[in-house]
């Protein structure tokens, strides 16, 4: 607007100068406070942005499981892709925005089988107990109010702070989600507060409810926290906290004493106009009951780290490779062996990245090992299923393509 409203007065200058009488040059003033009154207004009514994307894929698992799935014994190996062998639909999108020069407002419904599993909190409805399917999901929806340039608050439900990839197919260089995604937050539902010192380094503070889900099971609330800022220029450093207690409350109405709690830090480095260099470490640990399942009386720790690197070879074309390592081997998260024991993996994903359609296509192969260690004195009770139905393999590897449409 400011670039419109330059050359509408440029444009006046010279008639100004050859304005014949004061009659004629109250008119031109007037035009120029019109002109004024009208770009103050459309910055006070805002504007709406409508974005989405739908995603499917195919994944080959080399395994070739009687099941045709991907999840492993624990049922944990894989976040979305979870289907072998045959064509998959993702999540389909539909986020609505309006923003104006104090306030923001967002709307994001997801629909499909990647809502059900991003909603898992929500499987119930926190009214009346009756089983819903969020087939249709509110993935966030939210508002935020700038009290000034350097301070604003949101409230509503809204996406995690912690972690280096997020739920959107899109936004994500791999195709497949890490297990340090798997295994931390995916939405929080309350209020939080941000705080820019300059443009290289803020604070966010906020007060949520229970991890993953609109209701809160317990009368606790979480504290979530993050630190940002900017030690070069194309270098993010965020570090990222929260701690809650995820307990269920007893039958009067007590909240047993247990915690839930993680410290994450995330960074990229966008080291050439062509290759960027990231890093995401989590540590976490819990103590007493999660969401209704059984935790450890005292405090056990898990934790992880993946290393990411992606470049562009042309200008639609990119290729990427994630290594990760994550450990539970105290078993209180979900990375488990077939009868619930602690254990450990090795991921490597190699993942092409090729745009069509001015960017609004994505197609993305996808190769992935998992290798987790191999259970001792046993053929019959490892990590994932061979094409006799039997428990023989330690680990798996998938090929697969994505297809991705963003607007």
């Amino acid at each position: 607007m400011k670039k419109v409203y330059c050359t509408v007065l440029s444009l006046m200058v010279p008639f100004l100068g050859f304005a014949k009488s004061e009659e004629d040059k109250k008119a031109v003033k007037a035009d120029t406070i019109m002109v004024t009154e009208a770009k103050d207004d459309e910055e006070a009514k805002g504007a709406f942005a409508f974005s989405g994307y739908l995603d499917s894929y195919y994944m080959a698992n080399f395994n070739k499981p009687a099941s045709r799935s991907n999840m492993g014994a624990a049922g944990t190996a894989r976040v979305f892709d979870r289907k072998s062998g045959q064509f998959s639909l993702g999540l389909v999108q539909a986020k609505v925005a309006y923003t104006n020069a104090k306030s923001e407002a967002v709307v994001d419904l997801s629909f499909g089988p990647n809502a059900d599993y991003g909603n898992y909190g929500n499987l119930f409805s926190p009214l009346d107990g009756v089983s819903t399917s969020t087939a249709l999901a509110i993935k966030q929806a939210y508002f935020t109010f700038n009290f000034t340039d350097k301070f604003s608050m949101t409230a509503g439900q809204f996406g995690t702070h912690i972690g280096y990839e997020v739920i959107d197919a899109p936004a994500n260089f791999n195709y497949s989600l890490s297990n340090l995604f798997n295994n931390g937050p995916f939405y929080h539902a309350g209020l939080k507060a941000t705080y820019a010192f300059t443009e290289k380094a803020s604070l966010m503070l906020g007060v949520v409810n229970n991890v993953d889900g609109l209701g809160d099971n317990n009368r606790k609330k979480g504290i979530i926290g993050q630190f940002y800022f900017s030690p070069v220029n194309n270098w993010n450093v965020y570090l990222n906290f929260i701690n809650s207690n995820e307990a269920n409350m007893d039958s009067v109405g007590n909240t047993p004493d247990a915690h839930y709690r993680v410290f994450d830090i995330t960074t990229s480095y966008q080291i050439t106009e062509k290759f960027l260099l990231g890093v995401n470490a989590a540590y976490g640990s819990q103590k007493g009951e999660y969401q209704g399942y059984a935790g450890p009386a005292d405090s056990q720790s898990w934790g992880g780290f993946a290393v990411y690197a992606n470049t562009a070879l042309t200008e639609n074309f990119g290729i990427g490779a994630r290594y990760e390592y994550f450990n539970n081997d105290n078993g209180v998260r979900g990375v488990l062996t077939a009868d619930g024991a602690g254990t450990s993996v090795n991921s490597v994903t190699l993942t092409g990245n090729i745009s069509l359609a001015d960017g609004h296509i994505l197609v993305k192969p996808e190769f992935r090992l998992d290798a987790y260690p191999k259970v001792a004195g046993s053929t019959e009770s490892q990590q994932f299923q061979d094409s006799d139905g039997n428990w023989t393999k330690n680990s798996q590897t998938t090929f697969g393509l994505a297809f991705i449409y963003k607007f």
